[in-house]
């Protein structure tokens, strides 16, 4: 059975891709920078989680 550990980082990476390209209007419009700087963020930490874990995965430190 596939475990969704790593599933669930990469889904997360892509909701930070998803912040990214969110259009922000109205009176949401002063946010944006500050939507932009979480999809940022987001997209980053979880990148680093996903090759930390491959890298101790490729190690035989880590399982799935």
């Amino acid at each position: 059975m596939l475990n969704s550990y790593p599933l669930l980082l990469l889904a997360a990476m892509l909701a930070g891709f998803g912040l990214l390209r969110v259009p922000v209007s109205g009176f949401l419009a002063p946010l944006d920078p500050l939507i932009d700087g979480i999809g940022v963020l987001t997209v980053l930490i979880f990148a680093l989680a996903l090759i930390y874990h491959g890298l101790m995965f490729l190690a035989g430190k880590k399982k799935f």
